[in-house]
């Protein structure tokens, strides 16, 4: 179903260095060859869908909603999941999926911004029973992929960009089915870029960063 966004999120961070043997393409919405929507949600295990139906939704003021999701095959990467407006999705090792939790607030949130809904987004190349959502501390529902939470990164500048895999070593693209997307690692670890001024970006959540 669609969903009705509550307000933009303007976000700011510094460059992230190249990564070597798998540095992200820049991404070309309008180039097929370089994005492209998958039918199914890929080959790699399964993680256990969540037993618990999907939480009421929870109305929170200036926050910015996600309309759909999409599982994509990009280039060098191989499958991903994206939001609406292309950008690639992630998961991070240090949230759980069993029970469901997010540890990244404060300025964690503000470079990993969490993906939020107040209801279920549009799913296209996912499977319907992957997709839940899990309360943050502050009130807002983030949406869930074989019960990981998921994000986006403000070091991804463009839609298909992939600038925040392996980063701190426990940031990870992740598939249509929840798991880590392992098949283009960086040459070390990457660090993440800095967070934006709090003003910049709502929702986040109070905490240490823990990114």
């Amino acid at each position: 179903m669609a969903l009705m966004k509550r307000a933009g999120v303007v976000v700011a961070g510094g460059a992230l260095a190249a990564l070597a043997a798998c540095a992200p393409t820049p991404a070309n919405p309008n180039n097929a060859t370089d994005v492209k929507p998958v039918a199914n949600a890929g080959t790699e295990s399964t993680p256990e869908p969540s037993a618990s139906p999907t939480p009421e939704p929870v109305e929170v003021a200036d926050v910015n909603l996600t309309d759909g999701l999409v599982g994509r095959k990009v280039a060098r990467m191989g499958q991903v999941v994206t939001d609406d407006k292309g950008f690639v999705l992630y998961r991070f090792d240090k949230d759980s999926a069993k029970p469901p939790k997010s540890t990244c607030v404060g300025d964690c949130a503000r470079v990993w911004p969490p993906v939020l809904t107040d209801g279920k987004p549009d799913l296209k190349g996912i499977a319907d029973d992957k997709v839940g959502t899990v309360a943050r501390p502050d009130g807002t529902r983030q949406v869930t992929i074989g019960n990981w939470p998921v994000y986006r990164y403000i070091g991804d500048k463009k839609p298909g960009q992939w600038r925040g895999q392996g980063v701190a070593g426990t940031w990870f693209v992740v598939t249509p089915t929840g798991t880590k997307n392992l098949s283009c690692l960086p040459t070390g670890t990457p660090k993440a870029v800095a967070p934006p001024p709090v003003e910049d970006v709502q929702g986040g959540g109070a905490g240490a960063p823990n990114y």
